[in-house]
């Protein structure tokens, strides 16, 4: 996989498909990397040139000791895809993903097309949590916390299940640096865009699980769609890591709301809409 200098560390990324087609950007979750979205990229890339990296302190991008920022965590998205020449996208961000896109969607709304917020929130409601998960991770590594990260993100059927994708997010959890764990758990932890969220204007769909323990819809998901001018929502049968749980439903949400107009376009399937909206 290639990498490039953006947003002042080395960022490793991905980027897929025909120059000629518009751009989406994916970005993932606490704990996990790009190959989150290997099934979503799978979709997307008859339609759109995809690129995906790995969040600054995650994977094989570089984790620079200290607390980092939303804004630093953005500012290195913009930059990587300045980089690429890649002036306008659509984002989709999952949970740490999300958050980074509505600092986006309501400070640099000229380059984003659109806007996807899944399984997010725009404040941590308990911050002394995520402090605890950052020392942890300083103190004790990320074995000690990993079988607790993975009952957040997955339901308990799916782990009984045992699927290979929860084996291939459990490996990169335990591979992701700690340094740079913590560096993203301070983000999470000082993090409050409620503020921001009537200033996003960038056409906005809202992903959230109806079983999700980390970023459940109530005062969560529910805060952005109402919130956001315009939003439109969907909810999935899903714990946090819907894409991976819900693979087609999340995907014909995502495309439903990039392609509306696509002949014989796909809508979503598996998807409840939250009421009210």
């Amino acid at each position: 996989m290639p990498a490039t200098d953006a947003g002042g560390i080395r960022h490793f990324y991905r980027l897929d498909g025909n120059e000629e087609k518009p751009a989406v950007m994916l970005v993932h979750s606490l704990g996990c990397d790009h190959s989150l979205w290997d099934r979503q990229a799978d979709d997307l890339l008859p339609h759109f040139r995809v690129l995906r990296y790995d969040v600054r302190g995650h994977g094989a991008s570089q984790a620079p000791a200290g607390d980092y920022s939303i804004a630093v965590l953005a500012g290195d998205a913009l930059a990587l895809a300045s980089k690429l020449g890649i002036r306008r996208f659509a984002l989709c961000g999952l949970s740490l993903g999300g958050m980074i896109g509505q600092w986006l969607g309501a400070n640099a709304p000229e380059r984003l097309t659109h806007l996807v917020l899944a399984n997010t929130s725009a404040r941590f409601p308990a911050p002394e949590l995520m402090e605890a998960r950052r020392q942890a991770a300083l103190e004790t590594g990320m074995a000690s916390f990993a079988d607790a990260a993975l009952r957040r993100g997955f339901l308990a059927e799916s782990l009984a299940a045992n699927p290979p994708w929860v084996a291939s997010v459990r490996h990169v959890l335990l591979a992701t640096d700690p340094v740079g764990y913590a560096g993203c758990c301070a983000a999470i932890r000082d993090m409050d865009q409620i503020g921001l969220l009537a200033n996003i204007r960038v056409p906005t769909l809202v992903i959230g699980g109806d079983r999700d323990i980390s970023t459940p819809w109530a005062g969560h998901g529910d805060i952005l769609a109402a919130r956001i001018p315009g939003a439109k929502s969907v909810l999935l049968e899903a714990a946090h890591l819907s894409n991976l749980e819900r693979p087609p439903a999340f995907s014909d949400a995502l495309l439903h709301f990039l392609l509306p107009d696509a002949p014989g376009g796909p809508a979503p399937s598996q998807v409840s809409r939250p009421s009210g909206r």
